[in-house]
């Protein structure tokens, strides 16, 4: 684990965003917390985050070294390097992806390749592992999940054919491994490629791993049980040459996981990870939330979606039908509790919102990612949002990645 900067101190929620709440709502929230003498809520937090630019020795002389598909903007391949692995290539069909990775030191030793992965073959990495040689090579990366997403449900099972869309990157990253011959790789996925609708998906991902020869696991983690402040399932494909087995072992969890097992730590609170970015400095106009539902958004309380504004809810003045919207309409963040699923394209009304009344900022939902606070994103706010969106937090992937070598 990278060393995470940790400074006690108190962090104060003003009344004022919280005034419009329902009466009892407000009292349930309230009652978490102690208040200063002007009635804000006080918070005391230790801000977390580290640093990777200044960073980037340890990694030179690795002895187990990757390469990268679909590399995005760098967060399996950030993890990849915490876990003592180096990145020797990277690659992506995405410009501003590739921008990011060359604007970080991290990666200063990295060839960066913009490209579509049906234009590369392994002959072309040839000269680059045989200069590196590495004891132990493997390769990382998260082919497009479009065809998996939940999105897609509506369509009928024999329309969607999830396993033959062109978008559907698997074979392409496949015909890499067999050409490569690495002692192992990570495939990542979104958790919906395990619905049943895409059973035919994941048999095909499974037969063609033994087929070349190499054992795997299966993994289906939530982010937040393994200290990332976001809750946030992802599925990975962990595959060697060699035996490998064995679930990773959770480290946080609920009260009542953690009364059954009190070697786990407590969730990871949002508020610790970006209580010190909410600060004026941080922010910029697209952080305003202002339009057709905003004073809707003050009603809902932290933590809450517009189900609180609902009759379900006992709302004395119901504005919604629970049940009738998206479940990330006005969806708020509570400062106590890890953060719902940051996505790389919010609807103008989809959450995660700041418990503040406004849409994070770039370096909010990059720490709710746990991206270094020293990593810099190129390209437009909105680009910016859809790579931190798509990624692996890093912190996630150092654990896979460190998982995957204990079995080479």
């Amino acid at each position: 684990m990278p060393h995470l900067v940790q400074k006690e101190q108190d962090y104060r929620i003003p009344r004022q965003s919280l005034e419009l709440i329902f009466k009892d709502q407000l009292d349930a929230f309230e009652s978490e917390f102690e208040k200063d003498t002007n009635g804000n809520i006080l918070i005391p937090f230790e801000h977390k985050g580290y640093t990777c630019n200044n960073d980037t020795d340890k990694i030179k002389d690795s002895k187990i070294q990757a390469i990268s598909f679909f590399s995005g903007a760098g967060g399996l391949d950030i993890g990849t390097q915490l876990a003592g692995v180096k990145v020797l290539s990277s690659l992506d069909f995405f410009q501003d992806s590739v921008n990011t990775l060359k604007a970080n030191r991290y990666f200063e030793h990295t060839q960066h390749s913009y490209n579509d992965i049906a234009n590369v073959s392994g002959t072309d990495y040839t000269h680059m592992i045989k200069e590196n040689n590495p004891e132990k090579l493997i390769l990382v990366g998260g082919p497009p999940c479009q065809p998996f997403s939940k999105a897609g449900y509506w369509v009928t099972n024999e329309k969607r054919k999830a396993n033959e869309d062109p978008r559907n990157m698997i074979g392409q990253y496949f015909r890499l491994i067999s050409e490569i011959k690495p002692d192992g790789f990570i495939l990542e996925n979104v958790e919906s490629i395990l619905h049943p609708s895409n059973r035919s998906a994941v048999e095909s991902i499974e037969e063609t791993t033994q087929a070349l020869g190499y054992n795997y696991i299966l993994l289906n983690v939530n982010s937040a049980d393994f200290g990332i402040p976001q809750k946030r399932k992802r599925v990975f494909f962990l595959a060697t040459k060699k035996d490998i087995n064995g679930e990773m072992r959770k480290t946080h969890g609920s009260e009542k996981e953690r009364l059954q097992n009190p070697n786990l730590l407590p969730y990871e609170r949002v508020v610790d990870w970006i209580g010190k970015y909410d600060n004026e400095m941080y922010h910029d106009p697209t952080t305003i939330a202002e339009g057709k539902y905003f004073n809707n958004l003050m009603t809902v309380p932290p933590g809450k979606n517009y189900i609180a504004l609902s009759e379900r809810a006992g709302h004395p003045n119901p504005q919604f039908v629970a049940g009738k919207r998206y479940w990330s309409f006005l969806l708020k963040l509570h400062p106590n509790l890890p953060s719902w699923t940051i996505i790389s394209k919010p609807g103008h009304w989809e959450g995660p919102f700041h418990w503040n009344n406004r849409r994070l900022t770039i370096r909010e939902a990059a720490a709710i990612q746990t991206f270094p606070e020293d990593y810099i994103f190129t390209g437009s706010h909105r680009s910016q949002r859809l790579q931190i969106g798509n990624a692996v937090p890093p912190l996630l992937g150092k654990q896979v990645i460190e998982h995957l070598c204990r079995w080479l």
